[in-house]
């Protein structure tokens, strides 16, 4: 086949993986020209960007899982001004025809940024709320090393030696941590069980500790992030500090790629599906979508409805409608993601504006 001019309109698709990028391109129409493999290296994004220009004007990409081993490509891309799709999902119905591969993938990746199906504006990972995510998956492992010390203490406390646990078994949470903290074992006596549990204890202690105060800062950090972010959001009713940054990082740094408020619902699960059949009109529960945001819904309506008068007569109205509680709650949690989505696009749209004035 020979090759297009350097003017013709093609399209890439990419299969990515830890070591390794499989890439595509197709024609204007819709034909594979090639397919290669290229290192996961700022020079291997390089080189596949310019072996995709060998066949014509790039148009744009479509690329496999921008949120882990693509996420470095993407940044690439979108700093070559490459107009960069997700691919949420194969097709099926080729996979059964032709089976799978590498090639097959990139191919099918392309074949799908062409016909822009399967396909969605990723999440940019370039400004504060990427940075907010980083810190928020650090401070969630903190918390579960934090927990995990505290269980093997309370474990090991049923275990030991009777002096040991009956001086520790009344104690509260704090107070059992900072005891042992200032323990002062004698280090050289390792073999001695008493001894042995009195430096376990020790060194659970100082790493509960030692977990705590990283979470404080980590929480010092989110916070300083979303208040910049978007401070009306944590300045509203029963939005938390966490609820506010898992709502954010749904949105990402780049809001606009949501069309509307109902976008932004049914990416966090609260838009309610239709179900309906024959003479019958109703809609179903949503299974979809993030379910983190979803839970920072829930919670905050929770909290509405507990401390909230008007929140309170809504759901009493809604009830005596006859609807369930929980319809009532679903339906508060679609309001408040409305609520959400206009607050960051307003935030999001001024910080634009200050930039550009900058």
């Amino acid at each position: 086949m020979a090759k297009p001019s350097q003017t013709s309109p093609v399209v890439g698709g990419v299969d990515t993986h830890k070591d390794l990028h499989v890439a595509a391109v197709v024609d204007q129409n819709d034909q594979v020209l090639g397919t290669h493999s290229f290192a996961t290296t700022r020079q291997g994004y390089k080189l596949m960007l310019a072996w995709m220009r060998s066949f014509g004007d790039v148009q744009r990409i479509g690329v496999e899982c921008t949120g882990s081993y693509g996420a470095g490509l993407l940044r690439y891309m979108q700093a070559a001004r490459v107009d960069v799709l997700e691919v949420t999902a194969p097709d099926k119905l080729d996979r059964r025809r032709r089976g799978k591969n590498d090639d097959f993938d990139a191919e099918s990746a392309a074949h799908a940024a062409f016909a822009k199906r399967r396909t969605v504006t990723p999440r940019s990972r370039d400004g504060m709320v990427e940075s907010l995510r980083v810190l928020k998956v650090c401070r969630k492992t903190a918390v579960q090393a934090r927990r995990i010390a505290l269980q093997i203490i309370q474990t090991t406390i049923v275990c030991a030696p009777d002096r040991l646990r009956d001086t520790l078994r009344k104690m509260t949470r704090m107070q059992l941590i900072r005891t042992l903290a200032a323990w002062r074992p004698d280090l050289t006596a390792y073999r001695d069980i008493e001894e042995a549990y009195r430096i376990a204890f020790k060194s659970l202690a100082r790493r509960y500790l030692e977990l705590h105060d990283e979470i404080a800062d980590l929480d010092t950090m989110i916070q300083a992030i979303v208040t910049d972010l978007a401070p009306e959001l944590i300045a509203r009713n029963s939005i938390g500090l966490n609820s506010a940054a898992q709502l954010l990082l749904t949105a990402g740094d780049n809001p606009e790629r949501l069309k509307s408020e109902a976008s932004f619902a049914a990416l966090c699960g609260v838009s309610p599906v239709p179900a309906s059949s024959g003479k019958t009109t109703r809609h179903r529960l949503n299974r979809g979508g993030d379910r983190a945001a979803n839970s920072a819904l829930h919670i905050i309506a929770i909290g509405r409805l507990r401390l909230d008068p008007k929140t309170q007569e809504y759901v009493a109205r809604r009830v005596a409608q006859g609807h369930s509680k929980l319809e009532a709650i679903r339906c508060l949690k679609r309001y408040i993601a409305r609520e959400v989505f206009n607050i960051i696009a307003r935030r999001h749209k001024q910080i634009n504006q200050a930039q550009i004035a900058a």
